[in-house]
C-alpha cells in the first residue's frame, strides 16, 4: 500500500495534503443550487471517464495503467449515470456543459514541452488532484447538506474519489522515481492552493 493511501475517517487535510480547504461558504452556497451541483457533478463524472480513456489511448504500451485505469472507466460512467438518475427522480434534467474554471487552471500548470516523462507525470498527478478535490467537496457535501438521502449519496462518492487520488500516485511512482514523483506532487499542492485562492467561491460549481 502507498503511503499516500489513506483512511477517510481521518481530517480530510491530512488525508490529501490540500492545502487549503473550501471556503466554509461553499456548503451554504450549494444548498441553494443543487440542480447546478448535481448537473456539474455529472459532467465531471463523464470527464473523469473520458480523460481515462484518453490516458489509456495514449499510453496504451503501459499495460499496468491500461489495467488499472480500465475499471476506473466502468466506474466512473456509472457514476456518471448515478447522478443523471438522480437529476432525472428530482424532476430536472441534465442542462449545458459549464466552463470549469478550476481544471483550466490546473491544465495551465501541466508541462508542455520538455520530456515525454514529465508530461506524463504532471497528466497523473493532475488527474490525482482534481479526485482530491472532489473527494474533499464530497465529504463537505455528505456532511454539511440538509438532505439526509444525499449526505450518504455524497458519502459514497467520497470514499470513491479517496480511491482514485491515490492510484494516480501510485501509477505515476510505477514508472517514474518515487523521489521525482513526490517533489512534483508537493509543486502541484502548492500551485492548487494558489488556484483556489483566486477563484470565486460559487456554488453552482463542484470546484
Amino acid at each position: 500500500m502507498s503511503e499516500f493511501d489513506a483512511n477517510i475517517s481521518t481530517d480530510t487535510k491530512a488525508i490529501l495534503g490540500l492545502q487549503l480547504p473550501t471556503d466554509p461558504r461553499w456548503i451554504n452556497l450549494a444548498q441553494i443550487s443543487l440542480e447546478d451541483v448535481l448537473i456539474d457533478h455529472a459532467y465531471c463524472e463523464q470527464k473523469a471517464a473520458t480523460s481515462c480513456i484518453s490516458i489509456i489511448q495514449r499510453y496504451s504500451q503501459k499495460e499496468e495503467l491500461v489495467n488499472a485505469l480500465a475499471p476506473i472507466v466502468t466506474e466512473e460512467w456509472g457514476h456518471f449515470r448515478l447522478v443523471l438518475a438522480e437529476l432525472k427522480k428530482r424532476g430536472w434534467s441534465l442542462g449545458k456543459q459549464r466552463r470549469d474554471e478550476y481544471v483550466n487552471a490546473l491544465i495551465q500548470f501541466c508541462q508542455k514541452g520538455g520530456s515525454e516523462e514529465g508530461r506524463f507525470l504532471d497528466q497523473l498527478l493532475m488527474m490525482a488532484m482534481i479526485e482530491a478535490r472532489s473527494c474533499e467537496r464530497f465529504k463537505r457535501l455528505s456532511e454539511g447538506l440538509d438532505d439526509a438521502y444525499l449526505r450518504k449519496f455524497y458519502r459514497r462518492f467520497m470514499e470513491s474519489e479517496a480511491g482514485h487520488y491515490t492510484l494516480f500516485i501510485e501509477l505515476a511512482e510505477t514508472y517514474i522515481d518515487k523521489e521525482k514523483v513526490r517533489r512534483r506532487w508537493q509543486e502541484w499542492l502548492a500551485h492548487e492552493s494558489e488556484i483556489m485562492k483566486t477563484l470565486e467561491t460559487r456554488g453552482d460549481r463542484m470546484h
